[in-house]
């Protein structure tokens, strides 16, 4: 099949639109609109960076302008339509695609996995047992000797490895969040189920990330499907293959990008490229700017992620947020959360190549403003 020509703003219009930045309130609000903004970017990834606003709060609120945060509380924990798993990040993923990831979690089961070495069969039993016994517990609600740490980011409590480990091997879920802090629980029970579900195949995986990935990305490279995912994409190309044979699946070729082969869907390409004019202060980890290459490739901006580079090199700032208008990256600033003061204070303002000062200063102070209100806004 001869590929269909877009240029890269054509390409970078459908990305917009597919990840519902491009109109007001593509998702309504409450606990339902979390549901439904998760079901269709496929997941929302969580982060523990907290000099503002952490990201899987910040990434709703660009597209949910009325959301709360106990929307996502009563969206996990009560009405239980999203819960947490491993994407290529810790990430928040609609409740009705957990058959996806059941079969990593049974991989989890039987293969040795190295963050987890210290835990033996037996500390698992015990962890799990607990929570069995007495109900859902957070790390907070084990009292035990305090170890040395093995790694940076691990617990000097040995029961939260193996709460972590029964996590990821699916007999734990995390039922619900205080800031950071976990409630774990059994994943049967949370769920209410008298049958687990029935894990897809290996086949059906494939098809489940190729489908997540278009509609989320409108137009798709085998990079963006399986982002942090090689391994993936041998079997994912065949899946794209029989799909093009199909005509379920075009191939694109993106005009100055013809090194990278693109895919969509016939119907995406029958969309209007028109857009709504927006400006959304983004956060780093939100699925327009994580997938970097792609980014680069799209909005010709480069964003540099600085947080664990050292302060003398740093360009655009410890913690900058890249600053969408319509369809361009005009800015990318440096802020921190006064939290006593109730105040965002920018510490680096950094205009792009895109940015008409005098045009695009209102409106990014505008959404600043925004972003501030529900930086402090509690609920």
């Amino acid at each position: 099949m001869k590929p269909a020509s877009l240029s890269i703003g054509e390409a970078r219009r459908l990305w917009l639109k597919a990840q519902r930045l491009d109109r007001e309130t593509p998702f309504g609000s409450g606990p339902a609109a979390v549901r439904a903004a998760i079901e269709h970017l496929g997941y929302v990834q969580i982060d523990t960076i907290n000099v503002i606003e952490r990201c899987h709060h910040h990434i709703l609120f660009n597209r949910i302008p009325a959301y709360r945060r106990d929307d996502l509380d009563i969206a996990q924990s009560v009405e239980k339509t999203v819960f947490e798993y491993w994407t290529h990040a810790l990430s928040y993923i609609p409740a009705r695609d957990i058959r996806f990831f059941l079969p990593a979690m049974k991989a989890h089961r039987v293969e040795k996995n190295r963050w987890f070495a210290n835990v033996s069969q037996a500390d698992l039993r015990k962890a799990v047992g607990r929570v069995r016994r007495e109900g859902a517990l957070t790390i907070r609600d084990v009292d035990e000797k305090l170890i040395e740490k093995d790694h940076p980011w691990a617990s000097r409590k040995p029961t939260k490895q193996a709460l972590q480990m029964g996590f990821y091997n699916g007999e734990l879920t995390i039922s619900g969040r205080t800031g950071m802090v976990k409630t774990y629980e059994i994943m049967a029970r949370h769920f209410g189920w008298e049958r687990p579900p029935r894990p897809a195949t290996e086949r059906q995986v494939n098809d489940y990330v190729l489908d997540r990935a278009l509609r989320a990305q409108g137009i798709v490279s085998l990079d963006s499907i399986c982002h942090l995912d090689a391994k993936r994409k041998p079997a994912v190309a065949e899946h794209i293959a029989r799909r093009v044979k199909a005509r379920k699946l075009v191939p694109i070729a993106v005009q100055g990008l013809e090194k990278t082969r693109f895919w969509a869907e016939p119907s995406t390409l029958e969309e209007t490229a028109e857009l709504a004019h927006m400006t959304h202060v983004l956060s780093p980890f939100d699925p327009l700017i994580i997938q970097r290459k792609r980014t680069a490739a799209l909005f010709q901006y480069d964003h540099l992620f600085e947080a664990y580079v050292p302060k003398a090199k740093r360009k655009l700032g410890y913690f900058a947020l890249p600053v969408l208008v319509g369809e361009h990256i005009v800015a990318a600033i440096d802020m921190k959360a006064d939290r006593q003061a109730g105040t965002l204070l920018i510490q680096n303002w950094t205009w792009t190549e895109h940015a008409d000062r005098s045009l695009h200063q209102p409106e990014v102070e505008n959404a600043l403003d925004r972003f501030e209100r529900f930086q402090f806004d509690r609920r």
